[in-house]
């Protein structure tokens, strides 16, 4: 599952990390495979600018779930430092952890301008120089007689971080397989393309030195409930906030009944484009049957699931019903 720590209307983004925790904790219990945080900066929306430190938390209280970055925005720090970060995290929690590393920017142009400490140049376009150096540190395969090569990344010990790349777009599926590394498609983010790219990474991938086979994922919305009008109730505060986003408003979450208000007087939304919808909607059985065609459409073992409604007891309970649809932790 991906956490965004959602901040709902009325509570803080302190509770909002506080309930990411309990959730972790929640869905370790029931079964889940994966708990990744995603980076996003200066949003009131969502609470989690820097994943690493929630992830150092988290491993702590949990006891076997996988603990990942959904991901880290690579271009704006060095790789050097990622790779400190996630072996550290690796010597915490030995095979537990997953780097989930992309281009996006996590905010909007203002933010990334911030978070540049050379603001007097253009910044770099050297995405795939970044990946390449990022994956030498950990598997300590600098060519010989660079500079970077006797750096020996601390804590160093055995194994590490799984690294994934992740991306909305054709050009991620592209870098993954050139890196030969796992590949994450954020449906719930941007639909269009996502059997095309899942497509691409699968037709193109080759074994290599990193893995043998191609593994890839979406992540995908989903509210469940236990009756469907409930589940379309509850859904109503995500369609409010993706229309907000799109005009630049990044207030906390609505609750249902607020949104419902602000959506009829927005009027009829745009119908959206793609394959399948960004988020899932009703019971488990509805939701369980349309995440299973999706994953055997596109030929994938593993969907991860984003789930944002205004309350937490509601969206622990999505995560409860679904784990029992798919007989998690039988």
């Amino acid at each position: 599952m991906l956490d965004q720590a959602p901040v709902s209307t009325g509570s803080t983004p302190g509770d909002a990390l506080q309930h990411s925790i309990a959730l972790a904790r929640r869905v370790d219990a029931l079964g889940y495979t994966r708990f990744w945080m995603s980076e996003h900066h200066a949003m009131d929306t969502l609470a989690c600018s820097a994943p690493e430190i929630m992830l150092s938390r988290i491993g702590a209280e949990t006891r076997r779930i996988r603990i990942g970055s959904g991901g880290i925005m690579l271009p704006h720090y060095s790789a050097l430092k990622v790779a400190e970060v996630f072996r550290t995290l690796h010597a915490l929690y030995p095979g537990r952890v997953d780097l989930g590393i992309g281009r996006a920017p996590g905010g909007g142009p203002v933010e990334a301008l911030a978070l540049k400490r050379d603001r007097g140049a253009k910044m770099a376009d050297d995405f795939p120089d970044q990946v390449a150096e990022l994956l030498a540190y950990f598997e300590r395969s600098f060519p010989a007689g660079h500079p970077f090569g006797s750096l020996r990344v601390s804590p160093e010990m055995a194994g590490g971080p799984e690294v994934w790349m992740l991306g909305s777009s054709m050009w991620s599926s592209a870098a993954a397989v050139e890196f030969g590394l796992p590949y994450a498609f954020a449906h719930f983010f941007s639909p269009i393309h996502t059997r095309a790219a899942i497509e691409a990474y699968t037709r193109g991938f080759r074994g290599g030195v990193r893995r043998e086979q191609a593994e890839a994922t979406v992540a995908v919305g989903v509210i469940c409930a236990e009756t469907a009008e409930e589940a379309d109730y509850l859904h109503a505060s995500v369609r409010l906030l993706q229309r907000r986003i799109r005009t630049g408003d990044r207030r906390p979450v609505a609750s249902p009944e607020e949104a419902l208000r602000e959506l009829r007087a927005f009027g009829d939304m745009a119908v959206e484009e793609g394959e399948w919808p960004r988020y899932f909607v009703g019971t488990p059985a509805i939701v369980g049957e349309r995440l299973r065609g999706m994953a055997e459409a596109l030929g994938i073992g593993e969907v991860v699931v984003n789930t944002i409604v205004w309350e937490q007891e509601r969206r622990v309970r999505s995560y409860e019903l679904l784990a029992r649809e798919f007989g998690l932790g039988e």
